[in-house]
């Protein structure tokens, strides 16, 4: 792939050659760094004395990504703005960026609680370059750690299970559910070497509701923060609790789209304050009182609320019953609660151009054992994600168009879209 692009380079191939095998598509944006840099002859600077690749001075890592970011002007009013520049959604440079200023930010949602339900539970997930295991120990108590063993940073686990602990498949080294090194065989002459220090590396986790998060700043000691609802949701905490979302509610299924389409996409589809509904989802728009629509915009949530057209409770046969709530947890998890069912879609960036999303439904236990309405709820929700997931990689195809740079915003429903993009804006620029 990289000599290709170098094709018509032949010097300048063989000067940053050496550096390519290092990078895999998620790391174009260091190696897009050394062809600039080998371009302007500083081969001197290229690498730092720790062997990574060093970026610009300029705080963003170049001018033109730094213009990138600041093209998106969040002072300005939704009357006013206009949306961010194509290139958000199209660079590799920028994705990079991405997971750099937003993602290795804050609390993320990873999974569930009912995923570790008895001690030896756990499950594994990746976000950007850092793979993760989530476990529950013998005492009960819930571990995050980086999934890389401290030999040669083989996995030391993948998907989900029970285990009494972790074995790398590679050279058998083996860690305890609360990552400390039990086992390294065939250590015989090795000098310095104290396995109290080479356990896995602790990643800060929390639970909120139903939710498993992880955070990867602050303190890794720590393994339980008690004051994550407020961390994660702010102000809208009171409002998501009272609308139930908590773990009374009983999981019933998941599952996974791969959509060609930047992960920011997918986000903006939710948050255009329902504008879609009617063109897009017919059979949806004909449950919804969409006079109803309203947005509530919170420090890092938005909150969507509609009614149905009748007035019908969480017991109907209907699935959207009640009530609905459709809260965004900036930056990528989607709550939604609706009569008898809340849904939850996870958002996760694979490449600029295709991400992953998992969703989850959870249902009231008095509905749980009506088997033919939750194939039914289920199939209906599927078809909405369907016709979502057309316009979404429809939407990421034009952003490549030579015709379109920047939209504007319906600044009577598209508030919470504007508000993600500014949140993301003073991530990316701080």
């Amino acid at each position: 792939m990289w000599r290709q692009a170098f094709k018509n380079n032949d010097a300048l191939w063989k000067r940053v050659s050496c550096y390519a095998p290092r990078f895999e598509l998620a790391d174009c944006r260091s190696l897009h760094v050394a062809v600039r840099r080998e371009h302007r002859g500083s081969q001197s600077d290229l690498v730092s004395s720790s062997g990574h690749l060093t970026t610009d001075d300029d705080g963003v890592g170049d001018r033109p990504l730094r213009a990138t970011v600041m093209a998106f002007q969040s002072s300005k009013p939704i009357e006013e703005a206009v949306t961010p520049p194509s290139a958000w959604y199209t660079s590799c440079d920028f994705a990079q960026l991405e997971m750099e200023r937003v993602f290795a930010r804050g609390w993320q949602a990873v999974g569930r609680v009912n995923q570790l339900e008895k001690p030896g539970d756990y499950f594994t997930g990746r976000l950007g370059n850092v793979r993760y295991l989530v476990c529950k120990d013998e005492q009960e108590q819930i571990h995050a750690f980086h999934n890389v063993c401290r030999h040669h940073a083989a996995a030391v686990a993948s998907g989900s299970g029970c285990a009494h602990s972790f074995v790398c498949p590679y050279h058998g080294w083996t860690y305890g559910m609360d990552g400390k090194l039990q086992k390294a065989t065939r250590l015989a002459g090795i000098r310095n070497f104290s396995a109290r220090e080479n356990g896995l590396v602790p990643i800060r986790t929390a639970t909120w509701g139903p939710f498993v998060l992880i955070t990867l700043e602050g303190n890794k000691t720590a393994h339980v923060s008690t004051t994550v609802g407020e961390e994660w949701l702010g102000s809208a905490v009171s409002v998501l609790s009272t609308a139930g979302v908590d773990t009374s509610l009983h999981h019933v299924a998941t599952r996974e789209y791969l959509i060609n389409c930047n992960w920011k996409v997918y986000c903006d589809n939710y948050l255009d304050g329902g504008y879609h509904v009617p063109h897009a989802h017919s059979a949806l728009a004909s449950s919804l009182d969409l006079s109803s629509y309203s947005t509530t915009v919170f420090e890092k949530v938005s909150i969507q609320s509609c009614h149905p057209v009748r007035a019908t409770g969480a017991d109907s046969d209907t699935r959207v019953a009640g009530p609905a709530t459709y809260a965004f947890v900036y930056p990528n998890f989607m709550i939604n609660r609706y009569g008898s069912w809340m849904d939850t879609n996870l958002v996760l960036p694979i490449t600029e151009s295709q991400c992953r999303v998992i969703f989850d439904w959870f249902l009231d236990p008095s509905r749980v054992d009506d088997k033919e309405f939750i194939e039914t709820s289920i199939e209906d929700s599927e078809r909405v994600q369907i016709e979502d997931i057309t316009l979404c990689e429809d939407v990421q195809d034009g952003l490549k168009s030579p015709a379109y740079d920047v939209g504007r915003y319906a600044p009577r429903v598209e508030h919470a879209m504007h508000h993600f993009h500014s949140l993301l804006h003073n991530d990316l620029s701080s």
